[in-house]
């Protein structure tokens, strides 16, 4: 049974033996890679090929490539696409652009996911490890690019990934390191933070945020049922909830521990990104298999997996640079 996981322990380039037998046994829902899987075109087709020969079917293939201080693809032989929020002032049909043409450039070396875009409110307390990677600090402008952002990958065949639910941005610690604690009150959070998720409710996929909010839990919103609840019944979203990377240091406990917890609270896919097979081990086991509701909401994601649509991409990258002034 497929497991509900999304596993990132890829030591390399290519996929080793006893990878590549792990992964046939614990079948997870999907893979993520990062750069030091990234060598070529060439080699990533055949990577990602291989990740899929494993597990004997079509898994989801996803990546960090948001632009600026997080992509996992870069020059020379792909786009250096600039911080996120540098962009936010050229408006929606820019970032339709940006995200179009960088989810033609993963989908053609068989990557069909992307963990964007980041809809957390820019706040004065924003900690920078976050900063540059939102889209702004008005929700309603938020929303709108997002949604530009979300189509340009749909379009191009790439699901999005909508991050950090139910919002992160009023975070002063870096969720690698450190838990976040935010002491707002429910109505400020619920009014600002939360408001472009709401917003997008509709969308395929999102990823939750290692963040404690004091007014509605004493754990993290990764592993706390009533964040859980709240992502599903006030900010209405019916999609399939990823956890953050479990192996950042903001969780507590165990690897398993986090994976269990974060299955228990109510999140669909424990998405682990850093480990050899011995590490994979327990959290595969400890997060299981997928649940109904998890399967409903991962077939209704991969109906929205497509074809790229056909695209002159020198027109389009040439409009977007008149949009933006930028070059990439």
């Amino acid at each position: 049974m497929t497991s509900a996981t999304i596993l990132g322990g890829i030591a390399g380039t290519t996929l080793t033996a006893d990878e590549a037998a792990f992964f046939r046994e614990a079948d997870p829902w999907g893979f993520i890679l990062f750069g030091r899987n990234v060598e070529s075109p060439d080699q990533l087709r055949a990577l990602t090929a291989a990740l899929r020969d494993a597990v004997g079917r079509e898994a989801v293939i996803t990546v960090d490539q948001e632009g600026g201080r997080v992509q996992r693809l870069r020059a020379p032989h792909w786009r250096n696409w600039p911080a996120p929020l540098t962009q936010a002032d050229a408006g929606p049909r820019a970032m339709w652009l940006r995200y179009h043409l960088m989810g033609q450039e993963l989908r053609a070396v068989g990557i069909d996911s992307n963990c964007a875009p980041t809809l957390d409110v820019a706040q004065d307390a924003t900690h920078p490890f976050l900063l540059d990677r939102c889209l702004g600090s008005d929700p309603a402008v938020i929303a709108g690019l997002g949604r530009a952002a979300a189509q340009g990958l749909l379009d191009a065949g790439v699901l999005p990934v909508v991050k950090h639910m139910p919002g992160h941005g009023r975070a002063q610690a870096d969720s690698h390191h450190d838990l976040p604690v935010v002491d707002a009150d429910a109505d400020d959070l619920s009014g600002l933070d939360f408001a472009p998720f709401r917003a997008l409710a509709d969308l395929p996929m999102g990823m939750t945020a290692h963040i404690r909010f004091t007014a509605l839990d004493d754990r993290p919103a990764t592993s706390s049922a009533k964040v859980v609840d709240l992502i599903r019944r006030d900010i209405g979203f019916d999609g399939l909830l990823l956890t953050d990377d479990i192996t950042m240091n903001a969780l507590p406990g165990s690897h398993a521990d986090r994976a269990r917890a974060s299955i228990e609270a109510g999140c669909d896919i424990v998405l682990h990104c850093n480990g050899d097979v011995a590490q994979m081990t327990p959290v595969v086991e400890a997060a299981g298999p997928m649940g109904p509701d998890a399967r409903r909401r991962a077939d209704a994601a991969l109906a929205l997996r497509h074809a790229p649509q056909r695209a002159d991409i020198p027109a389009l990258l040439a409009e977007w640079q008149s949009l933006t002034g930028a070059i990439a």
